[in-house]
């Protein structure tokens, strides 16, 4: 599957909102309810839309389970398999493909024949869409780009680069102030494929970013090792804080907020824990990832978050209801304000943020969105790939050798 929204995602800027959806009668039994929404802001978003939906529903018995960001991933076939809830958080494109090839997601085509649904989320449903099936249903999304402390650009005299000279440039004033450009954190891997998505999607375009991830070319093409020539150049410069294998992306945010290290690429979730952080927006600002090679079609990251009915779910109708109730455009102008993210609904309102109100006209003027490397790419690949990535930004001579060991695995893989 191409794992990519179009770019029809204007609509997403209206401010029009619609009712609570009126329910014919309140529903009883149980509904088990397994998120992976461990942060504070996310998970206050699902406890307040999980809350409001009891109040509709307060004869239907909830229970709902919280568990660690990393570690769901680790344990979501385990409970899909055995003792499965009635709904549970995941990821739209190929990283829910696993989960549908093996039969523990639920088909859930005619949840997506409902009037909202077919008017409301538009591009949102090639995401969650295999087979000619669909699978889930979005309840948010989020640039990428680079959040950059703005009281220190400006107190070393540097502005958001145009290109990629000039964001080197950059980068050795910083470095020369004794501080680091970039705070990361790879010991979770998926942070070094940010870097990955945005140094090949600029270097040589989006569509050959989404045909690499397609299986579509060598792994040993000269193109893919320009990516990795222009990466290493920021390696080589010291660009990044020293051991960031040790360090979660939560961890990596104290070099940020600190003033030890200037910016950070990350997707629009990593606002909250900077402003909390004590950034305001004096200090914290955004900019798109620049050019690399001129005239190449610009592609952004915009991962969008979704929820699944486990096919050995029990309660599937009360699920199917509250599947309903998650694209509801009221509830998802509460829940992505609580999340500082972009809403899927067409009718939801965007919050009056500087930060998505400069992101969606970026994803908007994009050639293409992708969901994000781990999840436009198969899930052994991804983890083969993200594994390479984090090796390569330690020791970035030893690139010929992961270069091959990815190659064969695309051969093996892709068969």
């Amino acid at each position: 599957m191409r794992s990519m929204l179009k770019t029809t995602l204007v609509a997403l800027a209206t401010t029009a909102m619609i009712a609570m959806p009126a329910m014919a009668a309140s529903l009883t039994g149980d509904l088990k309810i397994f998120l992976d929404t461990s942060d504070p802001d996310p998970r206050a978003a699902m406890e307040g839309m999980i809350d409001r939906f009891q109040k509709l529903n307060p004869d239907l018995k909830i229970e709902t389970t919280i568990i660690d960001h990393e570690a769901y991933k680790t344990q979501i076939r385990n409970f899909l398999t055995a003792n499965a809830p009635d709904v549970a958080t995941w990821y739209a494109a190929n990283r829910m493909k696993p989960y549908v090839d093996a039969g523990l997601f639920d088909d859930i085509s005619d949840v997506w024949e409902d009037e909202v649904f077919k008017t409301k989320l538009g591009p949102s449903k090639a995401a969650v869409t295999l087979d000619g099936k669909q699978w889930g249903v979005p309840y948010t999304f989020y640039q990428w780009g680079i959040y950059y402390r703005k009281d220190i650009y400006e107190q070393l005299g540097i502005s958001e680069p145009k290109d990629f000279a000039e964001m080197k440039s950059n980068c050795q004033k910083i470095l020369d102030s004794g501080k680091k450009c970039y705070t990361i954190g790879t010991k979770f891997l998926w942070t070094a494929a940010g870097w990955f998505d945005y140094m090949n999607m600029r270097t040589n375009g989006f569509q050959f970013h989404i045909d690499l991830l397609g299986g579509k070319v060598a792994w040993t093409d000269d193109r893919v090792k320009a990516t990795f020539a222009n990466w290493r150049e920021l390696i080589d410069m010291g660009a990044y804080v020293d051991n960031h294998t040790s360090y979660s992306w939560q961890e990596a945010l104290p070099f940020m907020v600190k003033g030890e290290a200037a910016a950070y690429l990350m997707g629009n979730f990593a606002v909250p824990p900077l402003r909390d952080g004590g950034l305001d927006d004096s200090k914290l600002d955004f900019y798109q990832f620049p050019t690399i090679t001129p005239g190449v079609t610009v592609g952004e990251d915009a991962p969008m978050d979704t929820f699944h009915i486990p096919a050995q779910a029990k309660n599937k109708e009360n699920a199917r209801a509250f599947l309903k109730y998650v694209v509801d455009a009221e509830n998802q102008t509460i829940v992505n304000k609580t999340l500082q993210q972009l809403p899927v609904n067409a009718d939801s309102a965007v919050a009056d943020d500087k930060f998505l109100l400069e992101g969606l006209p970026m994803l908007n003027a994009a050639d293409g969105v992708a969901q994000f490397f781990d999840r436009d790419a198969p899930a052994e690949m991804a983890k083969l790939a993200m594994d390479g990535f984090q090796k390569f930004m330690v020791k970035p001579d030893a690139l010929d050798s992961i270069l091959n060991q990815l190659e064969r695995g695309r051969k093996r893989i892709y068969k």
